[in-house]
């Protein structure tokens, strides 16, 4: 793929992430905190609002992995969807993230290891 070709896609998904958040914001802000709902999330399951968003993220992660691993072919409307909602939880987590003050000015922390190290 040529750059103007990819650089059209980041372009509109861009536009196309903020249309989403705006128009999210009038369903699920239901009170005048934008991350109100998964506050309200984690005192139902009574757990931390990061791990509440993270629990809807992972709703959007299998259905996304289920799409990529299946035969089938979906229409380009279905894969962005399913994009467009997995980028705007994340969105939102950065939101949470600095509005519990767990996105702090530090150091940068050690890399944390995915994979155990063979020793």
């Amino acid at each position: 793929m040529k750059a103007e070709n990819f650089n059209k896609i980041v372009e509109e998904q861009v536009e196309h992430i903020k249309q989403v958040l705006i128009k999210k914001a009038d369903e699920y802000n239901l009170e005048a905190d934008r991350l109100g709902f998964f506050k309200r999330a984690a005192t139902f399951a009574q757990t931390t609002p990061e791990k509440a968003l993270y629990g809807f993220l992972l709703k959007h992660l299998v259905s996304l992995n289920d799409m990529i691993i299946s035969e089938e072919e979906y229409s380009k409307e279905l894969w962005l969807e399913k994009i467009t909602d997995i980028e705007n939880y994340l969105i939102l987590l950065l939101g949470l993230l600095e509005d519990t003050g767990k996105a702090v000015e530090k150091k940068p922390a050690k890399r944390i290891r995915l994979v155990e190290e063979k020793k």
